[in-house]
C-alpha cells in the first residue's frame, strides 16, 4: 500500500500548486430567482456586478490559458484612453485580478495595493449615471479588445445584480451597453426548479434518470 499511498500524495500536492483559485466575489450579492434552462458559460466574458448600495463593479473573465494576453492588452488601452498612468506592477495587478469597481481617478490607488489588502478595501463603485457613465468606457475597451485579439473569440456579456438594487442603477448599465451597441448580453439569476407539468419539468426529470 504504501506506493499507492505515495502516489496519492503527489496527486493531491499536484492539484494544490496548479489549482488557480476563483478570487473572492466583489459585494454580496443576493441574485433575483428565475427558471432558465441555459448554464452560464464565464469562459471569455465580461461580468456586471452591481449591489444593492447601487456600487457596480467590471470583470474580464478569461480562461484558456492562450486567451491571457487579452487582459494586458485591455489594461494598455483602457491606460492609453483613459491616461491612467499605470505602472508595469499596476497592469499586472489588474491581470491577476480584474475585478474593479472605483472610479477612474481612482483605478491606479486601487491597483497599487497588494491583492490582499485590496480585498479588503472598500470601492465606491464605478459611476453609471446620465451625468458620468464611466462604465460605458470600460465595456467598450473590452469589446474592442477582444475583437482585435481575435475576431472570432466568442464573447459572453453578463450583468448579476442583487435583487434590490433600484432601477435607475440597472438602467445605467444598460444604457452603456447600448453606447456600445452591445445588445447581447445574459442576466445571472438564482436558478429554481422549473413548474410541473411544463416542457422544461418534463426534460429535466429525463435528465436526472439518466
Amino acid at each position: 500500500m504504501t506506493p499507492f499511498v505515495d502516489v496519492a500524495f503527489l496527486i493531491l500536492s499536484f492539484f494544490m500548486l496548479a489549482t488557480k483559485f476563483k478570487p473572492p466575489e466583489p459585494a454580496q450579492i443576493t441574485t433575483p430567482r428565475s427558471v432558465s434552462s441555459d448554464m452560464l458559460k464565464e469562459s471569455n466574458s465580461v461580468v456586471i456586478d452591481f449591489d444593492s448600495s447601487g456600487r457596480i463593479f467590471f470583470t474580464m473573465n478569461v480562461k484558456k490559458a492562450d486567451d491571457e494576453g487579452v487582459k494586458r492588452l485591455f489594461i494598455e488601452n483602457l491606460n492609453k484612453q483613459r491616461n491612467l498612468g499605470l505602472s508595469e506592477s499596476e497592469m499586472k495587478s489588474f491581470q491577476r485580478n480584474t475585478t474593479v469597481g472605483v472610479p477612474f481617478n481612482e483605478v491606479k490607488a486601487i491597483l497599487a495595493k497588494p491583492q490582499e489588502q485590496r480585498a479588503q478595501i472598500h470601492q465606491k463603485g464605478i459611476p453609471a449615471d446620465s451625468a458620468n457613465n464611466e462604465l460605458a468606457d470600460w465595456i467598450g475597451v473590452a469589446k474592442s479588445t477582444f475583437y482585435n485579439y481575435n475576431k472570432n473569440m466568442e464573447v459572453f456579456y453578463m450583468i448579476k445584480g442583487d435583487n434590490k438594487a433600484k432601477f435607475p442603477l440597472f438602467n445605467g448599465i444598460i444604457e452603456a451597453m447600448r453606447k456600445n451597441d452591445q445588445f447581447s448580453f445574459k442576466l445571472v439569476t438564482d436558478p429554481e426548479e422549473a413548474p410541473m407539468g411544463t416542457a422544461l419539468y418534463t426534460e429535466r426529470q429525463k435528465g436526472k434518470g439518466k
